[in-house]
Parts: C-alpha cells; structure tokens; sequence
C-alpha cells in the first residue's frame, strides 16, 4: 500500500495532538461503518429488491461469514502477527471500501449483494483484530480503557449508517452506502499517517533454537485465562450482533416510532445501538478500579437481565420504559466485549496477541452466524418472542468463564 502519509506535521499532530488511543479508535469509528451499512438503509432494500425482513439478517449473516473466513486466515498462517497491523488495516479498509461500493452500485438483488458483503466481512477481518493489535502496541499498561475506546467506536460505526439515513432522509440507499465507503478511506489514511506503536511486536523470522515450527495459535486455548475470557466472549457474542440487526425489528414492531416520530425508526435505532459506545467507555473507565473481568461478568448479566425483562414485559411496558429498558440493554450488550478481549490479550505472549485475538473473533463471529440466522428466520413467525434466543447466550458465557477460572485456580 502507498497511503502511508510521511508529512511529519500530520504524524506530530495525531501523536501530540489526538493521541495515538484517539487516533485508532477514530480510524475504527470510520473503518466499521461499513459493517452494517446495509442495515441502515433496509427499508429500501426490502422494498427495492421484495424481500423480507429475514432477508436483510441473510445480509448481516453474509458478513459474517466473511469476516470469519478472514481472521481465519490471518490467524491461522500467522499473518496477523507477521506484517505491520497498520499495513493490514490500510489494505483492508480500502479493500472493504471498494467491496461496499459494489454493493450499492453493481448487486441486483440478494444474491450478489450477499457476495458484496462477503468482501466486505473479509476485509473487516483486517480492521478489526488489527485495530485492537495496534492499541495493544501503543498503550500495553492500558489494555482494558484502550480497547474500550476501540469498541466504543466499533458500536459507533455500527450504529452510524442509521445516522446516514437519518441525515440522508431523502437521498437514494446508494448514496448512503456510498458515504461508509468514503469513512473507511478516511479512516485508512488516519492509520496509514500514525503507524504502528514502539510496543508492538512482529514475528518476521523463525525463532533461533533446536524447535523452529512456529506455534499453534491453538496453543493458546491451553492457557486457562484465555480460555475462560474467550468462553465468556463466545457468550457475549451469541447476544451481540444478533440484537444489533434486530434493533431496527423491534423499534418497527413495538409503538416506539409512533411515541417518537421525530426520531423514526432509524433515528431510535441509532440512539438504542450508539448509547453502546458510552456504555463501554464507561466500562473501561470502571476496568482501571475493578478490573476488567468483574467489569465484563457485570455487563454481561445486566445485558441478560435486560432481555429477560424486555421478553417478559414487551406487551405491557410503556414506550419511556421500553425506550429506556432498550437503551440499558444497548449499553450493557457491548461493554463486556473489550473487557473480555483485554483479558485474553494481556494472557497471551506480545508476538502472538495478533493471531490469538484473530481466532478469538473468528470462533465468537461464526456464532454471530448461528444466532443471527435463528433469530432473523424466526422473527418473521414468532416477532419479539423470538428474542428468547438471545437469553442462553449471557448465561452460558458467565458460566463458561466462572466455572473455567475457578478450574484454574484450583490446579
């Protein structure tokens, strides 16, 4: 890649000026937006193409998917950790742009959007991980309020489309799709400018030794921390995602849009998925006092509290109270996730966090899949009971982390 900016001023100004921290989780805000830029404008797509609402879940799936095969490759040959994050992440992000760009301009219907947003999945497996690898080489000590930052952006640019088709009422779905393109190009430039941390660490040879094989990324689930963070993570990721696509469902099928209009669907969307960025942020800001994993135990049974009580009392809640109901979830449902991925990061060794970290969310995303799909297909039988789906995921994820550290402690 050729978008390494060399104007020292610019260098100077995101390192003095910004901070290094600000730097990448901005670039993160930009870059991931084109993540669920189709959701943002799924009205359109349902009544451009006449599809249903379990189709634009297929959408979401389709990145998933790609984002799995991605950060399966770059974990498993030890790319992530061989080659400059910052390298990776340039590629990716102009990659993904190019991959949304057809999306809007050339797919014709759900089939070739699918395979649009299969390149784009792709090309997330390059910002992403690489993302949360380049904090870890500027700001080691701070591992848990760094990659909160990255994660409150992360929701931020999940949450942006919305804003785009808020803003862009009136503009044509391709435009709006077009602007995240434009976002992660912006956001390449800023990483391309900063570079990679004086922490970081890169596995470019073999090392010196009678056993020269590299190691199994797989070694790491040995570790019992890192086993323990990652179950609770896989947890977390069973009710993520799939509640992030279902957000725009549940603000169309509940009287939210009509006790607000000035917002709408997309405007309450963006609120209930964007008030994730301050819950993380706050999370992390908590992790420096208590710790990163009481921090992400605490989320991570709020955010199962809080779908319990919405598939409880959807049918007799007030719209304040289900806005604000909604509003906890979306706040809690994300918190845990830096939280957990800095237990894992700070349990592995510096030259293979890349890789660990890759194969983390590649196992937590091919659950998006699962979960996503369930919920999505049974949305259009069930409505909001369907969100019982979601409930196994906290539960299962506390009990994976509380059972697997109190093993380890007692070996």
């Amino acid at each position: 890649m050729t978008l390494t900016v060399n104007d020292g001023a610019v260098r100077r100004f995101l390192l003095k000026g910004m901070g290094p921290v600000a730097t990448i989780a901005l670039a993160q805000l930009l870059g991931t937006a084109l993540w669920f830029s189709a959701n943002g404008t799924s009205d359109d797509l349902i009544a451009s193409w006449g599809v249903g609402a379990s189709d634009i879940g297929w959408l979401t799936s389709a990145v998933q998917l790609g984002f799995i095969l991605g950060t399966l490759v770059i974990s498993m040959s030890g790319g992530a950790d061989r080659f400059r994050a910052s390298s990776i992440f340039m590629g990716s992000a102009v990659a993904g742009a190019l991959f949304n760009l057809g999306f809007a301009w050339l797919s014709e219907g759900l089939l070739s959007g699918m395979l649009f947003r299969f390149g784009v999945g792709i090309c997330l497996a390059g910002i992403y991980p690489m993302g949360m690898k380049l904090l870890v080489g500027w700001a080691p000590a701070r591992t848990g309020l760094a990659l909160a930052q990255l994660v409150a952006m992360l929701t931020l640019g999940t949450a942006l489309p919305h804003a785009m088709r808020v803003m862009g009422a009136d503009l044509p779905w391709q435009l709006v799709i077009t602007a995240s393109s434009v976002t992660a190009v912006l956001g390449a430039w800023l990483v391309g400018s900063l570079g990679d941390g004086p922490h970081a660490a890169v596995a470019t040879g073999r090392p010196s030794g009678a056993d020269t094989r590299p190691p199994s990324i797989l070694h790491a689930f040995r570790h019992g921390p890192f086993r323990a963070a990652t179950l609770g993570y896989f947890g977390h990721m069973w009710e993520l995602y799939a509640f992030w696509t279902l957000v725009p469902l549940i603000v169309a099928r509940t009287s939210l849009a009509s006790h607000f209009p000035g917002l709408g669907v997309s405007g309450l969307s963006f609120a209930i998925i964007a008030v994730g960025a301050l819950g993380s942020l706050c999370g992390g800001l908590l992790s420096l006092r208590a710790g990163s994993a009481r921090v992400a135990l605490g989320a991570l049974a709020m955010s199962g509290l809080c779908g319990l009580v919405f598939v409880l009392g959807w049918r007799d809640l007030q719209a304040g109270s289900l806005l604000l109901l909604l509003m906890i979830w979306g706040a809690s449902v994300v918190a845990d996730s830096p939280q957990f991925s800095a237990l894992a990061a700070t349990s592995c060794p510096p030259a293979s966090v890349g890789s660990a970290l890759a194969i983390q969310n590649c196992i937590g995303f091919a659950i998006t899949v699962v979960s996503i799909s369930v919920t999505s297909s049974l949305f259009e039988y069930l409505g909001l009971d369907a969100l019982w789906l979601l409930l196994p995921g906290p539960v299962m994820g506390l009990a994976g982390y509380v059972l697997t550290a109190r093993t380890t402690v007692n070996r």
